[in-house]
C-alpha cells in the first residue's frame, strides 16, 4: 500500500495484508485486513498516529521515506495491542529523536509487551492536546474498545478523529474510503461482533463521547475511512443499543440426523410464526458469521446430540463464544438428542455464566424424535414468537 494523501499534510502510511486469513489465532478474516498508521506533517513537529503490525514493518518504512520523512517527534500509540503497536520499537530507531506519546495505562502495556524504555515514552491526560506548530492534537480516552488502555485521537484543524479499533473492520481494499455499500457495513458489523460486543454498553459511552466532536473523517486503523461519519456512528448506535429483532438463531450439530430432524423441525415451526430464523451448522459454520448474527437476534437455540453422556464439544465452544461475547439475548433454548444418557442441557447452561437471559425450558429427545417430540418442538415455536411479540417485534 503506497502512502496516500488523506488532507494537505496527513498522509496514510500504513499496510494492507491480502491474505491474512485468520487473527489471533483465533477470528477468521475472509477479507484480510489492514493496519492503518497516519502521518501528520506541523509546521513544527510530525507525529506518526499508530503503526503496523510487525510483519509489515518494512512496507512502513517504506512509505515513510517515500513520504520524504526525515524527522518524527512524536508516535501516537492509541493502543497497545501489537497490530498496531508492534513496529514502535522500529521507528524509536530509525528516527531516535521520537517519543512515544500515550496514556498512562498503555505506556505501562507497552514497556510489558514490547520492552520500550520508559525514558522513550510522553504521558498525556484524557482531552489534553499536543502542538504539531499548525496543527493540533487531542486526545480522547475511549476505553474498553476494546482494552482498558484504548483512546482516540482527534486533529483539530482537520476535523479527523483517529480511533484506531473503534469503528474498524478487517477489511483488505485499495478503496482509502468506504462507500455505503454491504460489503463496507458487514465488514464493520462483522468486527463490532467479534471485538467489541463483550463491551457493548462502554462502547456505547464512547460512541456518544466522540460523537460531540466535529468530524469531518472518522480514520480507523483497521479498514477503510468514513467520510459519512454517520452511516458508522448510526451503526455503532444500534449495535450497541438494548432493541433486539424478531430473529432466532439455530446453532446446530447432528451426529446421526436426529438433532438436525429436530432443528430443522423448529427453523419450519418459527419461519409459519413470522419469525426469521438464522441457522448454522456448528460443524462448519464460520464464527464470524454466528457473532454477526449475535448482535441483532432475540433468541438463540443451541440444538446438539451427546457424547459420552455430555454436550458435544462443538455445542460447548460454541457456548464458550457466547459467553465471552455477551450478546444481548432475551432467551436461549437447548434441544439434546441422546441414547443412554444426557447431561447435556447442566453442560450447556454451565458455560452460560456471563449472561442473563431467560432459558427456556429444554427439550430432550431420546433417540430420533418422535411426534410427541416434534409437538413439544412447535410448542417452543409458538413461545418463541408470543414472547417476540411481547418485546414489540
Amino acid at each position: 500500500m503506497p502512502e496516500i494523501e488523506i488532507v494537505k499534510d496527513v498522509l496514510s502510511v500504513g499496510a494492507i495484508d491480502w491474505d491474512r486469513t485468520v487473527f489471533d489465532e483465533l477470528i477468521p478474516l475472509p477479507e484480510g485486513t489492514s493496519y492503518n498508521a497516519y502521518l501528520i506533517k506541523g509546521s513544527e513537529k510530525t507525529a506518526l498516529i499508530d503503526t503496523v503490525d510487525p510483519t509489515k514493518t518494512v512496507i512502513l518504512m517504506e512509505n515513510l521515506k517515500k513520504a520524504g520523512v526525515d524527522r518524527i517527534d512524536y508516535i501516537i500509540a492509541n493502543h497497545a495491542e501489537q497490530d498496531h503497536s508492534g513496529s514502535i520499537p522500529a521507528v524509536l530507531e530509525e528516527y531516535p529523536e521520537s517519543r512515544v506519546v500515550t496514556n498512562a495505562k498503555c505506556r505501562s502495556f507497552l514497556i510489558d509487551l514490547l520492552h520500550i524504555s520508559d525514558d522513550r515514552f510522553i504521558e498525556v491526560k484524557d482531552d489534553e492536546e499536543l502542538s504539531l506548530g499548525n496543527k493540533t492534537l487531542r486526545f480522547i480516552f475511549t476505553p474498553w474498545v476494546h482494552w482498558p488502555e484504548t483512546m482516540s485521537t482527534y486533529l483539530v484543524e482537520d476535523k479527523i478523529l483517529f480511533t484506531c479499533d473503534f469503528f474498524g473492520s478487517h477489511l483488505a481494499t485499495s478503496d482509502l474510503f468506504a462507500g455505503g455499500n454491504y460489503e463496507v457495513y458487514a465488514g464493520a458489523k462483522r468486527y463490532y461482533a467479534e471485538i467489541m460486543m463483550p463491551f457493548r454498553r462502554m462502547v456505547r459511552k464512547n460512541v456518544e463521547k466522540v460523537e460531540s466532536l466535529d468530524i469531518d473523517i472518522i480514520a480507523p486503523s483497521h479498514g477503510p475511512l468514513y467520510r459519512d461519519v454517520k452511516f458508522i456512528i448510526n451503526a455503532y448506535k444500534d449495535w450497541t443499543s438494548d432493541e433486539v429483532k424478531n430473529e432466532v438463531i439455530i446453532a446446530f450439530l447432528s451426529m446421526h440426523g436426529s438433532t438436525r430432524k429436530a432443528a430443522e423441525h423448529l427453523a419450519d415451526a418459527l419461519i409459519e410464526r413470522g419469525v426469521t430464523v438464522k441457522m448454522f451448522n456448528l460443524s462448519s459454520a464460520d464464527i464470524g458469521e454466528i457473532a454477526m448474527s449475535l448482535v441483532d437476534s432475540a433468541t438463540l437455540i443451541l440444538a446438539a446430540p451427546t457424547v459420552l453422556g455430555g454436550t458435544h464439544p462443538s455445542a460447548i465452544y460454541a457456548a464458550y463464544l457466547v459467553n465471552a461475547l455477551r450478546p444481548k439475548l432475551k432467551y436461549i433454548g437447548i434441544i439434546s438428542s441422546y441414547g443412554w444418557g444426557g447431561m447435556a442441557v447442566q453442560h450447556v447452561q454451565g458455560c452460560l455464566t456471563a449472561i442473563k437471559p431467560e432459558i427456556l425450558e429444554p427439550i430432550m429427545i431420546k433417540g430420533l424424535p418422535r411426534e410427541e417430540d416434534l409437538k413439544k418442538i412447535e410448542g417452543l415455536a409458538e413461545e418463541i414468537a408470543k414472547k417476540h411479540q411481547a418485546l414489540g417485534n
